[in-house]
């Protein structure tokens, strides 16, 4: 048994609850088909999300895939740091030198 980490993320226009499902499906399936993945291979998933959007846990999407035994969790995104050279990894998230 191998263990593997896969990242995705995608946008939604609206707080709407089926656009939230809408598009949380169609990146999930994606990325089950990019990594041929089967659900029995998925231990657990997390899904964040920013504070405006709160019409619907995308989790509900991976439920309606067929992921029923597997570990889902949503959390709301938090404030990333990045600092001294990684502010060229993500420049949105860079901190001024002042703090």
């Amino acid at each position: 048994m191998y263990c593997r980490g896969i990242r995705g993320a995608t946008t939604v226009e609206h707080n709407d609850r089926e656009e939230i499902l809408a598009t949380t499906a169609e990146l999930l399936q994606l990325m089950i088909s990019q990594n041929e993945l089967l659900a029995e291979d998925v231990a657990s998933a997390i899904f964040t999300v920013t504070a405006d959007l709160d019409a619907e846990f995308p989790a509900l999407a991976a439920r309606r895939l067929g992921w029923t035994e597997v570990a889902l969790m949503c959390a709301q995104e938090i404030q990333h740091v990045y600092i001294r050279g990684a502010v060229n990894l993500r420049p949105a998230f860079a901190m001024s030198q002042d703090g």
